[in-house]
C-alpha cells in the first residue's frame, strides 16, 4: 500500500452565473421555436432532465448572440483560468499544501482549446515552481474526471513522495449553437453546465483513500455515439444514439470486466460513484450495475443543482460522498467519447 497513490483532497468550483432551467427553456423557445418545427416536442427535455439550476461563465444574453471561435475561445480562457485557480487552490488548502509543493499538474479538459494550456497560463498566479511537470489532457469528454484520477494516480505512484495536482475544467455552455437545428443541440442546451474540480494525490499513507485499481473499456465501432463536430462556428455536440439504453445494456459487463482484471468483484463495491449524464442515464446505470432504484442519490442532487458539466461532474458527486462518509470500497465510473467506460477503485484510508 505504501507506493500506492492516495487521494489527499477533492475540491470543486463553479462560475458566477446561475441559470434556472425554466429560464433557459424560455430562452431556447424564443431562439428555436420559429425556426425548428420539432422544437416543441423536443422541449420536454427541459422538464424531464432532472435539472433545476446550472452555472455558466457568461450571462444568458451572451449566448443569444452570434459567436465564433474567437469569442468562444476568449470566454474559455478567461473562465477556465478563474475556475482552475479556484478549484486548485481549494484542493491544495485541503491537503495542507502550497502550489510551490506541487511536482506535477494534470489538466483535463475537452471544451476549449488553449496553447499554452491552462496550467501554464495560471502558473505565476498559482505559484507553481518553474520545474513543475505539466500534463495537459484533451478529448476524454465526460469520462475525463475518472480517467484523470487514474492518470494522476499512476504519475504519483511512479514517483513516490511527489505531489500530483489534478485539475478538471469544462465549460460546456460554450458549445451552445444558434445555428444547429438538431435534436442533439436541443438536448445539449437542456443539459450542459460549466464547472471545475481538483484533486491532490501522493503515493504513501494517509489521505482520504488509496487508488487501488483503475481501468477502461472501449466498445468497438462506437466513435459516433458521443463527441464534437468542428466547424467555423465552434464545437457542435454529437449524440448519435440514445445513451441510456446503451448504458443499461452494456455498462454492467464492462465494469465487471474492469474490476475482474484487478482482482475485484462487483460484490466488493460498497458504493458506485457515477457521472450523472442525465436523469435517464442515472436510472440506466442503477439498472446496469444492479443497484436499488434511487440509490444514486448524490448523483441526482448534483445533476439537479449543476447540470451535466462533463468531466468534473463525477468529482462533485465524490465530494458529496466524502462529506457524508466514504465507504470502505467505492468505484468511480463515467462514460465518454470513444465510446468508453472508465473506472477507479477507491479504498478508504485507515
Amino acid at each position: 500500500m505504501r507506493h500506492m497513490a492516495h487521494l489527499l483532497s477533492v475540491a470543486t468550483a463553479s462560475p458566477p452565473f446561475v441559470f434556472r432551467q425554466s429560464d433557459v427553456a424560455k430562452a431556447a423557445s424564443t431562439i428555436f421555436s420559429d425556426r425548428y418545427d420539432d422544437f416543441e416536442r423536443l422541449s420536454r427535455v427541459f422538464e424531464t432532465s432532472g435539472i433545476v439550476t446550472r452555472r455558466a461563465v457568461r450571462p444568458m444574453e451572451w449566448y443569444a448572440q452570434p459567436l465564433g471561435w474567437p469569442e468562444r475561445t476568449a470566454a474559455y480562457i478567461e473562465g477556465g483560468e478563474a475556475l482552475f485557480i479556484e478549484a486548485a487552490s481549494k484542493a491544495l488548502a485541503a491537503a495542507n499544501l502550497t502550489a510551490a509543493e506541487v511536482d506535477t499538474v494534470v489538466t483535463v479538459t475537452s471544451t476549449g482549446v488553449a496553447t499554452p494550456s491552462l496550467e501554464a497560463r495560471v502558473a505565476t498566479r498559482m505559484g507553481f515552481r518553474s520545474d513543475v511537470g505539466r500534463v495537459p489532457v484533451f478529448g476524454l469528454g465526460c469520462a475525463g474526471g475518472v480517467s484523470g484520477v487514474s492518470i494522476a494516480a499512476r504519475l504519483a505512484a511512479a514517483r513516490p513522495g511527489t505531489n500530483v495536482l489534478l485539475v478538471v475544467v469544462e465549460l460546456c455552455t460554450l458549445s451552445f449553437r444558434l445555428d444547429e437545428l438538431t435534436k442533439a443541440n436541443i438536448v445539449a442546451t437542456a443539459l450542459f453546465g460549466d464547472g471545475a474540480a481538483a484533486c491532490v494525490l501522493r503515493a504513501g499513507d494517509g489521505g482520504l483513500a488509496a487508488i487501488e485499481a483503475s481501468g477502461e473499456h472501449t466498445w468497438p465501432d462506437t466513435l459516433d455515439i458521443m463527441g464534437w463536430s468542428v466547424d467555423p462556428q465552434g464545437f457542435g455536440v454529437i449524440f448519435a444514439q440514445a445513451i441510456p439504453p446503451f448504458a443499461r445494456e452494456n455498462v454492467g459487463p464492462a465494469v465487471k470486466g474492469i474490476l475482474a482484471r484487478s482482482g475485484h468483484k462487483m460484490s466488493d463495491v460498497d458504493r458506485f460513484i457515477c457521472h450523472p449524464g442525465g436523469r435517464k442515464v442515472v436510472s440506466a446505470l442503477e439498472g446496469a450495475l444492479g443497484l436499488t432504484p434511487g440509490s444514486l442519490d448524490h448523483e441526482r442532487d448534483v445533476l439537479e443543482s449543476y447540470g451535466n458539466m462533463s468531466a468534473p461532474t463525477v468529482l462533485f458527486v465524490l465530494e458529496r460522498v466524502i462529506q457524508q462518509g466514504l465507504p470502505d470500497c467505492s468505484v468511480l465510473n463515467a462514460m465518454g467519447p470513444g465510446f468508453t467506460s472508465s473506472c477507479v477503485v477507491l479504498r478508504k484510508a485507515a
